[in-house]
């Protein structure tokens, strides 16, 4: 069975034909606001989207073609006075039959 809207995306979350709704008290780590940034945002998603779009249950769920995994934290310096920057990785898996290179989000 795939995972739904409300599994992946929070108790709250709804969808018609034009919009899609989420509500922040639903994403984990983020302190609701009517001015989170866009990048907050993402990372609670992936966040929220990662505790249920397992690898174990990919591997065993033929309906699931989507997993998230941590990767490798790193560390790197960014400006002009080099400061240091923890890198840390979420790693978005898409799997569906290989019919073609692209990436499209309606094969999923």
């Amino acid at each position: 069975m795939e995972p739904t809207l409300q599994q992946v995306l929070g108790a709250n979350a709804i969808q018609n034909a034009t919009t899609i709704t989420i509500t922040k008290a639903d994403l984990p780590t983020l302190t609701p606001s009517a001015n989170n940034t866009a990048e907050s945002l993402v990372t609670a998603i992936l966040l929220k989207s990662k505790a249920v779009l397992l690898k174990s249950t990919f591997d065993t769920n033929m309906d699931q073609s989507i997993y998230i995994e941590s990767g490798y934290p790193t560390f790197t310096t960014k400006g002009t006075n080099n400061d240091a920057y923890r890198v840390d990785q979420l790693v978005v898996n898409l799997a569906k039959p290989d019919t073609g290179a692209i990436i499209d989000a309606d094969d999923y």
